[in-house]
């Protein structure tokens, strides 16, 4: 058995292709095509916000980021197992010239179809630190129970 080879830096590593990588960074592209003529949004086109849902075994958890939004400034409704969550981000009173501009303002919009029956009744919604955090129980009929097998 030999010992591996030492090579000097001619080496290159290259990166292993990531197409969901690829395909964030498109969309980044399109959205600073999109908005970059017209200001943040121009009021023209809404952003979307980034969202997680997790799915427990008895509901599901949503978290938004929205920085600087205000509670008064978010609407969230639920219809059936449609979610949808809108607002505005509204830009900051500024003294001084703005030399960059990175942070989305304007109007947000999210829609998701949560896969599987909710109850809306007991639906808690809280916005803290810059993200809206949702707790939506599932309905009783959709949840997972586990069936006994009887023999004969």
């Amino acid at each position: 058995m030999s010992l591996p080879e030492r090579r000097t830096g001619t080496d290159v590593i290259t990166p292993r292709w990531d197409p969901f990588r690829e395909l964030e960074e498109f969309r980044a592209r399109m959205d600073e095509l999109f908005t970059s003529p017209f200001g943040t949004n121009g009021g023209l086109l809404s952003w979307e916000p980034p969202v997680d849902i997790e799915e427990t075994e008895d509901s599901f958890l949503v978290e938004a980021d929205l920085p600087g939004v205000k509670r008064d400034d978010v609407e969230v409704e639920l219809l059936d197992n449609h979610l949808e969550i809108r607002g505005e981000a509204k830009e900051k009173e500024r003294v001084g010239i703005l030399r960059r501009r990175t942070r989305r303002t304007g109007q947000f919009h999210y829609r998701v179809s949560l896969p599987g029956e909710v109850d809306d009744a007991k639906v808690e919604a809280r916005l803290e630190d810059g993200v809206l955090r949702l707790e939506i129980p599932k309905a009783a009929s959709s949840r997972r129970r586990r069936i006994e097998v009887k023999g004969s």
